[in-house]
């Protein structure tokens, strides 16, 4: 892809595209004077780049791609229908990073949504070496280093409560109790709920309300909530 149409692609600016291809951000290639990347590494790109953002700017993405979708899609997105049922526990027993990664893996393969078992753990585990999900207020958001649509029968997010939180790499330093495990067919969509689920960790009591559910429908009823309140 061009750098135009690249920056189109993820929702950022051409120019904030060209200068992480010159920093040696993000894998590029260079003909003359014109940019070009390669799709899946640019989507990769777009999930690290996305997490790493302030709230401000992760909350400008998710109205530039919401508006992008009601003009495409001419219907709502709601990310608190892609919970199935099978996919939630508030129970995850993990004690350590990898543990976690392990028992997320587990439970989106309990969904039946899964195509590929082993080839999903991988690349979460090389999503999380490559650059951690965790991003504060203890709430991490699993998802392939590379999307590949063929890893699941349908869009799809697990949600897994640890008993006792987990260090995983949180930027301010907090262990993590709320892990999403996101199985997304569409690369637009993945990144919508990627940045959706960003502003309700942040923009919403969405955690307090996780963290007093007692039931997977109370998991789905605070989601909704939350997110009914933030379009509003």
């Amino acid at each position: 892809m061009d750098l135009a149409a690249a920056a189109a692609h993820v929702h950022v600016d051409a120019n904030e595209l060209k200068h992480a291809a010159q920093r040696g951000e993000i894998e590029s290639v260079k003909r003359g004077e014109a940019w070009f990347f390669e799709h899946r590494v640019l989507d990769e790109w777009a999930q690290r780049n996305l997490l790493a953002s302030s709230k401000k700017e992760i909350g400008a993405v998710h109205r530039e791609m919401s508006d992008d979708f009601r003009r495409r899609k001419k219907t709502g997105f709601s990310i608190a229908d892609l919970f199935p049922a099978s996919g939630i526990t508030l129970d995850l027993a993990a004690k350590a990073k990898a543990g976690a990664i392990r028992d997320m893996t587990d439970l989106a393969i309990a969904t039946g949504l899964v195509y590929d078992d082993e080839g999903l753990y991988a690349e979460l585990v090389a999503r999380e070496d490559a650059a951690p999900t965790a991003v504060g207020k203890g709430v991490a958001f699993l998802h392939p280093r590379y999307h590949d649509p063929y890893f699941f029968e349908e869009t799809f997010i697990a949600y897994g409560r640890a008993v006792k939180p987990v260090f995983f790499g949180g930027p301010d330093g907090e262990a993590t109790r709320h892990f999403f495990l996101i199985g997304s067919t569409d690369h637009e969509a993945h990144l919508h709920i990627l940045a959706r689920l960003a502003v309700l960790a942040h923009g919403t009591d969405l955690v307090e309300r996780l963290d007093a559910a007692a039931t997977g429908q109370d998991v789905v009823d605070a989601v909704r909530a939350c997110e009914e309140e933030f379009v509003k």
